[in-house]
């Protein structure tokens, strides 16, 4: 059973960073592409970020503007994603995808 679980989310304030943390099972972790997306309220689901099974190709949406860095350790079956610098409208659910599989998803709140 293929299962992403998704966590690290938490309420900071205008600034802050924070790491979001997905685990993989179920599949063959070290050989699929593993990307991150979030949705805000009201608003469509968007891509935030990918990484490739082995970490030499990686992608970022225009928003990102160096903020975010996305990661993976194949060891541990789990991709991260660092925050930082944090913006109010970083605030939506984030979820990660893999293998057409997605995680229930963590929430991110950036409010002072």
């Amino acid at each position: 059973q293929v299962q992403l679980v998704e966590s690290g989310g938490a309420s900071v304030q205008p600034g802050g960073s924070l790491r979001l943390s997905c685990a993989a099972s179920g599949f063959t972790f070290n050989t699929a592409t593993t990307s991150w997306y979030r949705q805000a309220p009201g608003k469509e689901r968007e891509f935030v970020a990918s990484i490739s099974s082995g970490g030499g190709i990686i992608k970022y949406a225009g928003f990102v503007q160096g903020r975010f860095t996305i990661s993976r350790d194949n060891a541990k079956n789990t991709v991260y994603l660092q925050m930082k610098s944090l913006k109010p409208e970083d605030t939506a659910v984030y979820r990660c995808n893999a293998i057409n599989a997605w995680g229930q998803g963590t929430q991110v709140t950036v409010s002072s």
